[in-house]
């Protein structure tokens, strides 16, 4: 019989300590998902237990087949995450620089690794390929950890997070394509059908998103569910079910399902923060499973100092090589200046997805499979380490970083369907410059009311000469017709102050 007692106290006794470790990366400023690697590494065949020798305390693991379909999962479900907490007046400005980026990017990319790993590290030329298609793309969950704690102009940010969630798309086709080729199944017409071939299923999946996306926006304003939970739960959903529709047709279900997600997360949807919270959630137990799996996978001991230095050598060439070279290619077209440049070099990091993309070839058994998973895994470790920290002084040193710069409030909505308005929820942040501004400054539409104010834990209805504060929480009932024109007055209020667009107020 399962253990079932036995798998449950094991599996929280982890996710606690992963809890834990999330809580440390944020202190120092590494992506918490290097202590979950290392948490699996902890646990494996060659962690305490072997240490100890204590059999009781391992748990094994070495399915390549069944870490590439999880791992997939787990990507599936962070790139919806992605997509629905991701504002898209953000990347809005600059999609362009973020689709150059994740094609011409990659495309540049994986062509110069492809170069070394050819002619200096003497690899096989499929293997090669595989080296550049697995090492090019920046990871969605390393970006979104890291970058949303650094205060960088939002067109950079937005970017860059674009960025991550749309390079997977091509590159996982790439991997897949060029691990078959690897095995003895070259696709036909070589290197310009596979080409062909990546492009047509990166298409057809992102018209798969964009379509299901609408539908999906479209049941949900309509659709009236019994509880205010089962709108998170609808949208995530929505997206995984967009992802085994593009699946299933021989597309990109990766392109898909970020666009799909993208699309529902900035609709005008009931119960939205209640949806952000909830895919946060689902995303952080995505994340600790994939990494702790991705732990319990490898085995240390494997590493010899030959992968290490190919490693180090594969790092080194593409953060101070291939990346910049990637970046201005992408750029130079959109005549981006040479500090921005140089950020989204350095900004561009690698965490769960070259890992996960490493496991295709060790299911596939391609000869030199497990040399390209530990180089990978090494490299990963090594320059995220590098990488993540410095960031924040990056962002200094070019001049980007912002620290005293306004934050966006936090708007909540839930329908009042029997007088076709909605009742927002409102937490004004630290930095926020609604603070001090009065209830009659505001000037929103007319049967837009402030009808309640939470001030240390105590409600209390304003007048229009009350001053906005801090850590306010402000209840407003708006016509459905005016929610959007409300939430923009609020966010350009927090940005600009109280005189911020006045002429173009609501109530003008």
């Amino acid at each position: 019989m399962i253990d079932l007692d036995g798998i449950l106290l094991v599996g929280t006794v982890v996710l606690i300590a992963a809890i834990l470790a999330a809580r440390l990366g944020a202190r120092i400023g590494l992506p918490s998902l290097l202590l979950f690697l290392g948490l699996g590494m902890l646990i494996g065949d060659s962690g305490i237990g072997a240490w100890l020798n204590e059999p009781r305390l391992i748990v094994h693991f070495n399915d390549e087949k069944l870490a590439h379909a999880l791992g997939f999962g787990a990507l599936v479900l962070i790139l919806a995450e992605g997509g629905l907490t991701t504002k898209w007046d953000d990347i809005k400005p600059t999609v362009g620089i973020a689709a150059a980026l994740a094609t011409v990017g990659t495309g540049v990319s994986v062509g110069l690794m492809t170069l070394f790993g050819f002619y200096v590290l003497d690899l096989p030329i499929w293997l090669a390929v595989l080296l550049g298609a697995v090492t090019s793309p920046t990871d969605a969950a390393a970006v979104f950890s890291v970058l949303r704690r650094v205060p960088i102009p939002r067109r950079l940010r937005g970017a860059l997070e674009a960025e991550s969630g749309l390079n997977d798309a091509p590159t996982v086709l790439l991997v897949m394509l060029a691990s078959a080729a690897a095995a003895g199944k070259e696709p036909s017409g070589g290197v310009p059908g596979l080409i062909g071939l990546i492009a047509v299923e990166l298409v057809l999946g992102l018209l798969i998103g964009v379509a299901l996306g609408w539908v999906g926006v479209q049941i949900l304003r309509r659709v009236a569910l019994p509880s205010s939970g089962l709108y998170p739960l609808a949208a995530l959903v929505w997206t995984v079910f967009t992802y085994a529709v593009g699946a299933e047709a021989h597309a990109s279900g990766f392109a898909a399902v970020y666009v799909c997600a993208l699309m529902l997360g900035n609709a005008q949807l009931p119960h939205r923060g209640a949806t952000r919270s909830f895919v946060e959630g689902i995303g952080w137990i995505a994340q600790i499973g994939l990494f702790v799996m991705l732990g319990l996978l490898a085995t240390p001991t494997k590493v010899t100092l030959l992968y290490v230095g190919h490693a180090v050598a594969t790092g080194a060439f593409l953060t101070f090589v291939a990346r910049p070279l990637s970046v201005w290619a992408s750029t130079v077209w959109f005549k981006l200046p040479a500090r921005e440049q140089a950020f989204l070099s350095w900004a561009g990091l690698r965490g769960a997805v070259p890992i996960v993309l490493a496991t295709i070839p060790l299911a596939d058994n391609v000869a030199g499979s497990e040399y390209l998973f530990y180089v990978v895994l090494v490299f990963v470790v090594v320059f995220t380490c590098l990488q993540a920290p410095t960031l924040p002084f990056v962002a200094r040193l070019l001049g980007f970083s912002d620290d005293d710069g306004p934050t966006d409030v936090e708007v909540e909505a839930a329908p009042l369907d029997k007088i076709s308005a909605d009742l927002l929820q409102v937490r004004i942040p630290s930095r926020s410059r609604l603070a001090g501004v009065e209830i009659s400054e505001l000037r929103l539409d007319k049967l837009t009311v402030v009808s309640l104010i939470i001030r240390d834990g105590a409600p209390f209805v304003p007048s229009p000469r009350d001053r906005i504060k801090i850590g306010d929480e402000l209840l407003i009932v708006t016509p459905s017709t005016q929610r959007l024109q409300t939430e923009e007055r609020l966010r350009t209020l927090g940005r600009g102050g109280r005189l911020a667009r006045w002429r173009n107020s609501l109530h003008s």
